[in-house]
């Protein structure tokens, strides 16, 4: 039988690894993990390298804590760093409503219990143009809310183009989060071709509801067509069945009058064409918390927010706080279109995703030089470089905005792990690899970051080779 070491004690693992930063039970925990897993394994290796798999496992587990990190992706609401980041007057909500009681459901002029989110949803309901207006956890549960809602009777079925069974971020798809919420599916048309005739076909004394869902995170070209929302709207209400439209992404502003960014679909446009309810995210181009919200007819909204099911989607103090302030700083801003707030001329109190949609080249060609020059002395390669940004988190597909970069290239070792050591910094900063050459893209990266880049460049550059 072959001789094995003996297991170390894990108090003399402890010892070992000294402070590493978690608390203790946590330590601990994985100490007993790891030495589990060796003895399984039946090949117990020396004490020094028993220690360095325990103190690799404990780092891996302190990364994976959420803090902030500086996205050089070009990529502004990406849905893997958190979506929207928050604004000033967001932020300064948040701290308010998080250190005190609040008003969250007490009535200050009666003293009695009041209605939660009573300001936020009046607000909301005026910026969409809507009877009203309220909001869940996420888009996908105001989806199912509306649709577990209408599909509680007799009828079951909702009819969605073929061409709208998309798949969203993380594996889901709209045909699983109907059938999730006990809905029957009834598709219509083709990929590429659905007509109106094609819902007027299949809508009968089953249909629960029609669903059109804004293809946001893609687009089709060449032999394609589908009846407008008017149109669609008109069916229904012939038909005498609501429609309720799944807009996703939250652009509350005219996106097209920014340099290479298409149209895309408003609350308010939709509703005006004629749909029922409409739901979008709070933390994409809306560039809030991450919600779900719901905005059209009055008795419809009610219906919702009298569903059993509605007490397990509702948000938080927080969630409602930050969404609030972000309304509110949206109906400051002239309808026509993105601009600074009217009331207040400062650009720092628009929304983050906003501000990074406008900023113009030449401002970002100004920070590139500067971190270029004082990056000299480095031992590296670093040059300005053109960057095609993207808005992400399912949104405007088709629009590339030009964009520059930081591009480097270190002498002592390769891009890969300058990659892994500028992620494994502190803070952490998120790159890519284009060209023979890393990346970073100054749109995503605020301007009050760009020391901190160019100090977790220098710290990883001196670390030695890789």
């Amino acid at each position: 039988m072959k001789n094995l070491r003996p297991i170390p004690a894990v108090e003399r693992v402890l010892q070992a690894l000294g402070d590493a930063g978690l608390p203790r039970p946590v330590i601990v925990a994985v100490v007993r993990r790891e030495l589990a897993t060796l003895r399984a394994e039946k090949a117990i290796p020396g004490f020094d390298r028993v220690v360095d798999r325990i103190r690799k496992a404990l780092e891996r587990l302190r990364q994976s804590k959420i803090r902030p990190v500086i996205n050089g992706t070009g990529i502004i609401v990406h849905t893997n760093l958190g979506r929207a980041p928050l604004g000033p007057d967001v932020v300064a909500t948040l701290q308010r409503v998080a250190a005190d009681y609040t008003n969250l459901e007490f009535d200050l002029a009666t003293g009695e219990r009041g209605e939660r989110a009573s300001y936020l949803e009046h607000n909301l309901a005026l910026l969409c143009d809507a009877e009203a207006a309220t909001v869940v956890n996420n888009c996908a549960a105001a989806l199912v809310l509306m649709l577990r809602h209408f599909t509680a009777g007799e009828r079951k079925e909702v009819v969605i183009s073929r061409g709208e069974l998309v798949q969203i971020g993380g594996g889901f798809r709209i045909p699983d989060i109907l059938e999730a919420s006990g809905a029957r599916l009834r598709e219509v048309g083709t990929t590429n071709q659905t007509t109106l005739a094609d819902y007027a076909r299949v809508i009968g004394p089953a249909t629960a509801l029609v669903l059109k869902v804004h293809r946001s995170n893609f687009f089709m070209g060449g032999f394609v067509a589908s009846p407008s929302t008017a149109e669609l709207a008109a069916l229904a209400r012939k038909k005498r069945v609501p429609l309720v439209e799944d807009l996703g992404s939250g652009a509350v502003m005219a996106t097209e009058r920014l340099a290479g960014l298409e149209h895309e679909p408003t609350p308010a446009e939709v509703l005006k064409h004629g749909v029922n309810l409409v739901c979008f995210s709070g933390d994409k181009l809306f560039g809030g918390p991450q919600a779900g919200i719901i905005a059209g007819r009055a008795r419809l909204v009610a219906a919702l927010k009298r569903e059993p099911f509605f007490r397990a989607l509702r948000c938080d103090k927080l969630i409602l706080g930050a969404l609030q302030t972000t309304v509110d700083l949206h109906l400051e801003t002239p309808a026509s279109g993105w601009a600074i707030p009217s009331g207040n001329a400062d650009p720092e109190r628009r929304a983050p995703v906003e501000q990074m949609l406008q900023v113009s080249r030449e401002e970002l060609r100004g920070r590139a030089a500067k971190m270029v020059e004082a990056l000299a002395g480095a031992p590296l390669k670093a040059g300005i470089g053109e960057g095609k940004a993207q808005v992400g988190g399912g949104s405007l597909p088709r629009s590339a905005i030009p964009s520059v970069t930081l591009d480097l290239v270190p002498q002592n070792m390769r891009l890969s792990d300058l990659a892994t050591r500028l992620r494994a910094g502190d803070p952490p900063v998120i790159g890519y690899l284009s060209g023979n050459r890393f990346k970073l893209d100054l749109r995503t990266i605020f301007p009050r970051q760009d020391v901190e880049v160019v100090r977790a460049i220098h710290r990883a550059m001196e670390a030695g080779p890789g």
